[in-house]
This record gives C-alpha cells, structure tokens and sequence, in this order.
C-alpha cells in the first residue's frame, strides 16, 4: 500500500483519528506537526478534527563523524535525549556531544519562531495533544517530540503518522497514550517509500500551511 502524496495520507490518518473524536477519546484536541514533512499531514488531520495546529521541532543529534547517523535528538524545551546503548556501542558520551546538541537546540528555536511568526505556543495543558508526522521509522525523534509535548500538561498524548515501523511501535509504546497508524508493515525501509509522491518540503511551504491555519 503507498499513499500517492502527504495530503492523501492526512486524510486517511484523519478517518482513523474522528473515529475516536466521536468515541470521546480525543477531548478538545489540538494538532502539533513535526516540521517539515508532518505539516501537511497534520493540515489536512486539523481540518477533519476541527482543530488548531501548531508545530513541534524536533532535531537529530548526529554522531560527530557521521552526522547522518543519530544518537540523539532534542524538541521543544526538553533536554536533549540519547540513546544510551548507541552512546556505547560508538563509545561516545553526552559531554562530548553538548556541543552539537547546543547547535541543534538554537536551530529547533529559530525553526519554531519562524513557523509560529511571533505566536506563542498553543496551550496543551488538560487537552488531547496529537502529534503527526508523515511517518515514523526508528522512533527516536518522535520520542523526543513527545517527551517534550507531554511536559505541557496535555490530558492525553497521541502519536499519529500514516506509516509506522513495527520497532518504532515498540519503541514508543510508553512514551505517548495511543499511537495510531494507518499501515504498519513488517519490512518498512523508508518513510519515502510509502508515497508515490514524496518531495522535501521548504520552509516557504510550512508557512504558507501554517498561515493559512493561523
């Protein structure tokens, strides 16, 4: 199964999602999308739920000689999270990847006052946070975004992405109260290659979503 683009797969995360709105799972919502690829999958996920959207940013911390490869990543206010068996296998530590995680955690704040364009952040505090992304492979972002959503207060956390791998699923299971997915496939490879259409969206693209919500 491959969704043909972002916009068709919100729509269809977005049937799963009403499902439980009208089931009183999802009290007063409010729709957070990890930037830059979730935005328009949340777009359209805010639009069904009748909700307000806003952003999460959330940065990989990339090991010092393979900046590709993550060993961490930061989001919203929240320490910066590792993955302590990574760290050792690699024979790294936090300390010596402050330096980085600080670069990360300065670009996470220019991403987010560019995306909210001088707004504050919406409140969550005793709300439905749902957080969506246009797909979920390793997890480790997503952990971070949620650890950092939860310290907001949200009555209850959803995790909500149009295709999730398996490990991601395992992983996660204790960092958010539900995690929708609308396709779980056992070999997942790539978040790309569930779409038939999958370019890199700009920052221009972001805002005009997000100032079209706003």
């Amino acid at each position: 199964m491959q969704f043909l683009d972002r916009r068709e797969a919100g729509r269809a995360l977005a049937d799963k999602l009403t499902g439980r709105q009208r089931e009183g799972r999802l009290p007063d919502p409010v729709v957070l999308a990890l930037p830059r690829g979730g935005v328009p999958v949340a777009d359209e996920v805010a639009r069904v739920l009748g909700a307000p959207l806003d952003v999460v940013v959330a940065r990989k911390i990339g090991a010092p000689f393979q900046p590709e490869l993550g060993v961490g990543a930061v989001a919203g206010e929240a320490p910066p999270l590792y993955d302590p068996a990574l760290l050792g296998q690699l024979g790294l530590t936090e300390d010596e990847l402050r330096p980085i995680a600080e670069r990360e955690q300065a670009e996470l704040r220019r991403r987010e006052d560019l995306y909210r364009h001088g707004r504050p952040a919406l409140e969550l505090k005793g709300r439905s946070a749902v957080l969506v992304d246009d797909g979920v492979a390793t997890g480790s972002t997503a952990r971070a975004a949620l650890r950092a959503v939860r310290r907001a207060g949200p009555a209850r956390t959803v995790l909500a992405a149009p295709v999730c791998s398996p490990q991601a699923l395992e992983l996660l299971s204790d960092d958010a109260d539900e995690i929708v997915c609308v396709h779980v496939p056992a070999a997942f490879g790539s978040v790309g290659f569930w779409y038939q259409q999958f370019p890199q969206l700009s920052d221009e693209e972001v805002l005009d979503i997000l100032h079209v919500m706003g």
